[in-house]
């Protein structure tokens, strides 16, 4: 594939609609660095896969526009924040709220999740920050002390300290066991915007508006460098996972530093604007921004991007020049290392249960949380992408497993990035984009033949048409309606969703329960806008495969259909090829395989028999090689030719 052979050091990933309204807010998975949780105007939080365009889950219930959000370190439980002050947790395996918290006065700012116990800090335009134990209502503490918005915080990986940065240019080290500042950090000339720690040393960065980057010792509690070279303020910051490095996300750029000397290993140009959120996963940086109700989530390979050598710092980057090494080598300044507790910090759960307070004023009754949160409610718009991410087959790991597999590059010519345009074209999964949009339940959403409307469907394109393709029609309830069956058939006689009973003449002693012209109209009408907006997609989709397969081959206008992950898609172009065997190669099973059975266990007819047929197929064209290879002797060596097949 022509991405195997790629020479990109990044590329844009995925772009999508998020939200009806504008986005105002993102956090990546730190944990998988595949989810991707945003907030928006309308009130609403959205889960994704950093890669699909396809919203695995919709949390509702604040009554105020999202400001802030986070997902934990377990990727189980995603924190938001709302205009109002107000804050919710949720449980993204049960798909619930958990929680409700009140206690701000003004907008969140800023939210962090405790590395261990359940514990969570948020910050708001009060300028106060406020600890949360997430088992109990009410708060822990209540931190004071900036003169100004704070726009950050982040819990030390032992999970004692708190570090929080502001609109004021300070940034402030608090202890969590003693519920009091440590140490108040001085030196930015404008808004601090956000601060992390070093996963193991005793050091801390803060990326400000002023375009550098402070590092500070937190034994000594002094600054050890300054990082400048930024033309743009410092939007996010992350640590690698072994702490060798510092990336730093400004605008359509990033950086790579170090430190003890100062110094920038790499500088890499990326379209995505003003980056919002950074992530590492499987040696690529994950980024995600957004603009408007658009996010896009972009991929850095790591693997060629500089982590050593570099040009001192002074006053700006000196690219391409020879540094001299320093006397002392990377690791010879020895700091202090966390130490992680196996449980919950034992002094902060004693202070927790001794110190909730609840003062009047801040927070509201019981019965309005309660009434709040039964207001709340998490709808699973992917249930297939859902199962597979939280509710994995081995039950004894709650959190979602890492994929070994890192994102592929797109070709080196730009024509058609074939994931990225189908992605921008794929229907928005919010109900009131549509016309006739359906209420979303837990059913998994299969884009397949029509059937009830209740769970959209979408008909066969390619084949001769039947009566199965006319617009799906909510079911008249009857007091007895028969069951829908369980293998939907490819021919039949009435279309699924429409009792047909209804549209002929009643007998007399029912006549006035008949539905009059209009009503009939108006029963028939319902759902054909949906449905025309599916099949609309999914000719885009269509197209978007045709043009790789005329520019490249085959093999990468399968591997296309496949990564739109819509199974009517792959069965359309799985019937073009079964109609002409000549297009079988051996290279497309490995790619065609995994689809044919979920095509075997579907509940469609058709789609049975489109992955019956490829089966026959590839065994009539590849027996003989199949058994051949099965039934060879093991020959001394290695046998390249075998091996390959």
């Amino acid at each position: 594939m022509a991405a195997a052979s790629t020479t990109k050091i990044s590329w844009r990933l995925s772009e999508f609609e998020a939200h009806s309204k504008m986005v105002s807010c993102l956090a990546l998975a730190k944990h998988s660095g595949r989810l991707l949780a945003t907030g928006g105007e309308d009130c609403s939080v959205n889960i994704w896969s950093i890669s699909k365009a396809n919203c695995i889950m919709s949390l509702t219930g604040h009554k105020n526009p999202v400001e802030c959000v986070e997902i934990n370190s377990t990727d189980e439980q995603v924190v938001t924040g709302s205009q109002s002050g107000s804050v919710r947790v949720w449980d993204l395996e049960a798909a619930k709220i958990l929680r409700t918290l009140t206690g701000h006065r003004s907008s969140i700012t800023s939210l962090s999740c405790h590395p261990f116990g359940e514990y969570i800090a948020s910050s708001s335009m009060d300028m106060n920050i406020k600890l949360w134990d997430v088992r109990r209502k009410g708060y822990i503490f209540s931190f004071s002390g900036h003169s100004e918005a704070v726009r950050s915080l982040a819990f030390s990986p032992d999970g004692k300290w708190l570090a929080s940065a502001s609109d004021d240019c300070s940034v402030k080290l608090w202890d969590l066991a003693q519920g009091k500042v440590i140490k108040e950090f001085r030196s930015h000339a404008a808004a601090v915007n956000t601060v992390q720690f070093h996963p193991n040393e005793y050091l801390l960065a803060s990326g400000s508006s002023d375009r550098t980057i402070k590092l500070w010792d937190l034994e000594k509690f002094t600054m050890i460098g300054s990082l400048e070279g930024n033309t743009t303020p410092v939007r996010c910051m992350l640590f690698s996972p072994d702490g060798c490095c510092l990336y730093s996300g400004a605008t359509d750029c990033l950086r790579v530093f170090g430190w003890e000397p100062d110094r920038c290993f790499d500088m890499v140009s990326v379209g995505w604007g003003k980056v919002s959120d950074l992530a590492v996963c499987n040696q690529q940086l994950i980024a995600a921004s957004h603009h408007l109700s658009i996010v896009s989530s972009y991929v850095v390979d790591l693997k060629r991007v500089k982590k050593s050598g570099g040009s001192v710092i002074q006053g700006i980057i000196q690219h391409n020049q020879p540094l001299t090494e320093p006397k002392d080598p990377k690791g010879a300044t020895i700091r202090r290392s966390y130490e992680r507790p196996t449980t919950t910090c034992s002094r902060l759960k004693q202070r927790a249960d001794a110190d909730r307070r609840s003062p009047e004023g801040e927070r509201r009754s019981p019965s309005e949380e309660e009434a709040d949160e039964k207001l709340s409610s998490a709808e699973i718009h992917n249930a297939e992408d859902y199962r597979e991410i939280f509710q994995p087959k081995n039950a004894i790991s709650r959190t979602p497993p890492r994929m070994s597999e890192p994102f592929p590059a797109p070709p080196e010519d730009e024509t058609v990035l074939a994931i990225g345009h189908q992605l921008k074209d794929l229907v928005s999964p919010f109900p009131d984009k549509l016309q006739a949009a359906q209420p979303v339940t837990s059913t998994p959403v299969q884009r397949v033949e029509p059937t009830v409307v209740s769970n959209v469907k979408r008909p066969s394109v390619v084949g001769p048409p039947s009566s199965s393709q006319n617009p799906p029609q909510p079911p008249v309830i009857t007091a007895k309606q028969k069951p829908q069956p369980k293998i939907i058939l490819s021919t039949r006689n009435e279309p699924i969703g429409l009792n047909v009973s209804d549209f002929l003449p009643s007998p007399a002693n029912h006549r006035p329960g008949a539905l009059s012209d209009d009503e009939a109209v108006t029963q028939i009408k319902k759902g054909h806008d949906t449905m025309c907006v599916m099949l609309s997609s999914r000719h885009k989709n269509l197209e978007t495969v045709r043009a790789v397969w005329v520019r490249e081959d085959i093999k990468s206008a399968l591997d296309t259909a496949v990564s739109i992950n819509d199974l009517s898609i792959v069965v359309d172009i799985l019937n073009i090829i079964n109609l002409q065997p000549s297009l079988w190669k051996l290279d497309l099973c490995t790619t065609v395989l995994p689809q044919i059975d979920k095509l075997l266990q579907s509940k469609y007819e058709s789609y049975m028999q489109t992955g019956c047929t490829s089966v026959k197929l590839i065994m009539k064209h590849f027996w003989v090689l199949i058994s051949d290879t099965l039934k060879a002797t093991p020959s001394v060596g290695v046998d390249i030719s075998r091996e390959e097949r």
